[in-house]
C-alpha cells in the first residue's frame, strides 16, 4: 500500500523534525570529539563510551607512554569519524522515514 501525498509530507515534516544536524554534530566533533560527543548525540552511545574511556585512559596514563597510542588511537578515529558523520546523519534520517511510514501504514493508512 502506497502513502497518499498528504502521507508522505506528514512522513517527511516528522523527518525533519527529529533530524540530527550534521553541522552540530561537526560543532561536536570539532570542540569534543575527543569525548565522543558527536556520537552521543547521534544516538551512538556505545561507540561514545568507548571513546571516552579511550580518551581518558589516554590522558590519565600520558607519563607511562601507553597513552600516547590510546591518544592516537582517539585521533585516527576522529579523522575517520570526519568522513562518516554524513552518513551517520542520513543513516538516522532513513531510519526516521522508514518508522513514520510504518506507523502510518499500521493506522490503516488514514
Amino acid at each position: 500500500m502506497a502513502l497518499s501525498t498528504q502521507q508522505q509530507m506528514l512522513v517527511e515534516q516528522r523527518v525533519t523534525n527529529e533530524s540530527k544536524s550534521a553541522v552540530v554534530a561537526y560543532l561536536l566533533w570539532f570542540f569534543l570529539g575527543g569525548l565522543g560527543a558527536h556520537r552521543f548525540y547521534l544516538g551512538r552511545s556505545g561507540s561514545g563510551i568507548a571513546m571516552l574511556v579511550l580518551f581518558v585512559l589516554g590522558w590519565l596514563t600520558l607519563a607511562v607512554a601507553v597513552g600516547l597510542f590510546l591518544l592516537i588511537a582517539v585521533g585516527i578515529w576522529l579523522l575517520v569519524d570526519a568522513f562518516l558523520i554524513p552518513g551517520m546523519v542520513d543513516n538516522l534520517r532513513h531510519g526516521t522515514r522508514q518508522q513514520a511510514t510504518n506507523e502510518l501504514l499500521a493506522m490503516g493508512g488514514d
